[in-house]
């Protein structure tokens, strides 16, 4: 699955005929989705897998745009963005019943931070993962409390993102001065529908409720599946598979090593083998409630 035949951004001055080529592709219908995906993953049919590319390209530079403060060409943000979408699509698997876009944008995501991670080096940005988390999630927590002024902030705002981050006030308020770079959102893009902002082109950070309602619904299915897919585990594999997988701060090999009394090499087995269960549970739920619903729509 290559780059050659998507739109080509070369550089950010090309950026506004960009944005208006990938406009021109259509947006695909629940249906018209699955029976690419179903086609691409059956038959590997590289038209199936265009189409879905191109019909989320718009996805791709709107998430991109949430990245522009970081002093990169937002011309390689969106050709990384896509490289994601092109792995989403790649590992899609329709008959789970979740939508592309909402698999893809972490895909997306993630191949866009890996790429900004890559470019701002660990000096940079600092090594815990506390310094990553205030890396990316400055702005919007600034945004989220209104903190928006320019240069240094007030004593009171950074308080409140050092402990909504859970970093030091020294942290924020370097990380503040790294990044206090952004071009201007009204920065103007004139197009062929009338001059606009740049602003104009920003995902909204606020989702409307059916979104919400959509999320929350997979969120659920999602959950509910693992739950029932672990109870194929053991006592032991579940408590190591979910201090090793779902926690936000992992317990290391060596901590459960020593819960346990085995080696660390026993850990990393048992965790191998549960995730493996796990995954061969949900694939095996998944389908058994794909044909529920088939069966239910006859």
């Amino acid at each position: 699955m290559a780059q050659s035949n998507l739109p080509v951004l070369s550089s950010d001055n090309g950026l506004n005929r960009y944005l208006q080529e990938i406009r021109k592709f259509p947006m695909l219908k629940a249906d018209e989705e699955y029976m690419l995906a179903k086609n691409y993953k059956e038959h590997q049919d590289p038209q199936s897998a265009q189409k879905l590319i191109t019909s989320h390209l718009r996805l791709v530079a709107k998430i991109a745009m949430g990245y522009r403060g970081y002093g990169l060409p937002i011309s390689e943000v969106i050709s990384e963005g896509n490289v994601g979408l092109m792995h989403a699509v790649k590992r899609f698997e329709p008959e789970k019943g979740f939508k592309l876009a909402t698999y893809a944008m972490w895909w997306i995501r993630a191949s866009i931070q890996e790429y900004v991670l890559r470019s701002w080096s660990l000096v940079k940005i600092g090594t815990t993962s506390a310094q990553k988390r205030l890396f990316f999630n400055l702005r919007k927590v600034k945004g989220q409390i209104a903190a928006l002024e320019d240069g240094a902030m007030h004593p009171e705002h950074i308080k409140q993102i050092a402990d909504k981050l859970n970093v030091s006030e020294k942290e924020v308020v370097s990380m503040n001065a790294r990044l206090s770079g952004d071009s201007s959102l009204n920065a103007p893009m004139n197009s062929e529908e009338g001059a606009s902002e740049w602003q104009d082109w920003l995902i909204d950070s606020t989702p409307d409720q059916e979104t919400v309602l959509g999320n929350s619904e997979e969120h659920n299915e999602r959950m509910e599946l693992l739950n029932k897919a672990m109870e194929v585990l053991n006592e032991r594999e579940a408590e190591i598979f979910k201090s090793r997988r779902l926690l936000d701060k992992p317990l290391t090999l060596e901590q459960l090593a020593q819960k346990y009394n085995v080696s660390r090499e026993r850990i990393r087995q048992i965790e191998v083998r549960a995730f493996e269960k796990v995954q061969e549970a949900v694939k095996a739920s998944a389908q058994e409630k794909a044909n529920e619903q088939e069966q239910a729509s006859l």
